[in-house]
């Protein structure tokens, strides 16, 4: 075993070890956070990074969070088969979308109005169908009936959203380098440089595209899912439309988003800065969050485009080559 497998081992023990060491709930729920925003962020970076620039994931997130309670509120459907069900929904909506888009070359900005316009369509029927959803005011899926809530996916215990947070920000992350280390990654790579070319060089480029999409948006899916059956309330601002896309969006970049971890640091920045602004000013910050995050956006892409963390790679990679 290397020393690479023996830090990753002993980071591993101590990130699972930790909620038993130290119970401070406020910190933990923090961090329950900033795992399943990692994991929505790391979805983003898996289409982000081969030039695929999506403000959709916010329709995906709330397709994922939605219908999961809905299906138990009104259905008595289990989150445990809700969940996959909504994640099915969010591939098919992908699918519907993306494949005309694909299939006709529609690339570049015209790419992201079309994913804009559909994160503002999921908006629009989460707020219209209020009679269902609870509308602007929020939705909150209904307590487990009886007994244990492990059939409803509900868990006073932060310990255990803990665990479960960490364990699907871990499979993020090994989706991430399984996509890093398979030809897709390179036919992707050529589809960014030059769809023609690849296509002439055999990549079948719709499909290449399309499957990146179908796994990006499965796994926003069930961030918002779990955002949902954590959280235990949610709405179109914090689940769904333009503003979360846009989130996603800057968390990668200052984050990094050539790196598998850069999504998770751009997730630390944004629910930090969240919880500053929250508890520095109250309400008087409402909305000051975007506001930050554009500006930031700027100054991060003029003065530091590989982000956080690409950055800092770079530098250490650098000082080794001198």
């Amino acid at each position: 075993m290397n020393v690479r497998n023996v830090v990753l081992a002993l980071v591993g023990a101590a990130l699972v070890a930790l909620p038993f060491v130290y119970r401070e709930p406020y910190h933990i729920h923090i961090l329950i956070l900033i795992l399943i925003w990692a994991f929505a962020y790391t979805s983003w970076s898996m289409m982000g990074r081969f030039g695929l620039v999506s403000l959709g994931h916010g329709g995906f997130m709330g397709v994922g969070a939605y219908v999961t309670a809905l299906l138990w509120n009104h259905l008595g459907v289990s989150p445990w088969l809700g969940i996959p069900l909504a994640m099915a929904t969010a591939a098919v909506l992908a699918v519907i979308v993306g494949y005309p888009c694909f299939r006709f070359r529609i690339t570049g900005h015209y790419f992201v109005l079309v994913t804009l316009a559909l994160s503002g369509i999921v908006l629009q029927v989460i707020t219209a169908t209020r009679d269902y959803t609870g509308g602007s005011l929020g939705y909150t899926p209904n307590r487990a009936r009886s007994g244990s809530g492990l059939m409803a996916l509900q868990f006073d215990d932060k310990t255990t959203w803990y665990l479960i947070a960490l364990g699907v920000w871990v499979c993020g992350l090994l989706i991430w380098r399984w996509v890093d280390r398979s030809m897709d990654r390179y036919a992707l790579e050529a589809i960014s440089e030059d769809e023609d070319a690849a296509a002439a060089a055999g990549v079948n480029v719709t499909a290449e595209k399309l499957k990146i999409t179908v796994i990006s948006a499965l796994m926003t899916a069930l961030a918002g899912a779990l955002y949902c059956q954590y959280q235990m309330f949610i709405s179109p601002d914090t689940v769904s439309g333009i503003a979360v896309s846009l989130q996603m969006v800057f968390a990668v970049i200052v984050g990094g988003l050539y790196v598998s971890l850069g999504p998770t640091v751009g997730a630390i920045v944004t629910i930090m800065l969240a919880e500053v602004l929250r508890i520095g000013f109250g309400t008087k910050a409402v909305g000051w969050d975007n506001l930050v995050y554009g500006v930031l956006l700027v100054l991060f892409i003029i003065f530091l485009p590989k982000g956080i963390l690409g950055s800092i790679l770079e530098r250490v990679r650098g000082a080794k080559r001198a």
